[in-house]
């Protein structure tokens, strides 16, 4: 069976104040945003904000990221940190590195006005 290919996806985010929201993601993650989306990087990057009907539906992961997003190579996930860092993203994870038998995963994440948690990572190889 031939299967269609997915070409992005977005996160969709209750949030308890859409102004506030769409402003903190178009000043602290330079994403383009309007009322439908905020997005980044030609939909690399992408959430639906909606306004909630009640503060109880504003739910983040407790205990994990709420979106996660992949950073080709270690020195764009640290120019990519430094500028999230710059435009007043509020730094959840600093950058850490993790060592496994392929190579090295690098990460950190970005906490939202709400709460939820975007993270960002990027991992390099061994070489032979």
């Amino acid at each position: 069976m031939v299967k269609a290919r997915i070409e992005n996806s977005l996160t969709v985010l209750l949030v308890s104040d859409l102004a506030r929201s769409q402003a903190y993601y178009s000043e602290a993650f330079g994403c383009d945003v309007n009322d439908f989306w905020a997005i980044r990087d030609d939909f690399a990057l992408g959430f639906k904000l909606i306004q909630a009907e009640s503060i109880e539906d504003v739910r983040p992961n407790r205990n994990h990221w709420n979106t996660y997003a992949y950073v080709r190579t270690h020195g764009e996930l640290d120019t990519l940190f430094e500028e999230l860092k710059s435009n007043g993203a509020n730094i959840a994870a600093e950058p850490v590195e993790i060592e496994f038998d392929w190579g090295v995963w690098k990460e950190f994440s970005v906490k939202d006005p709400d709460g939820y948690v975007i993270g960002f990572g990027s991992g390099n190889k061994n070489s032979d």
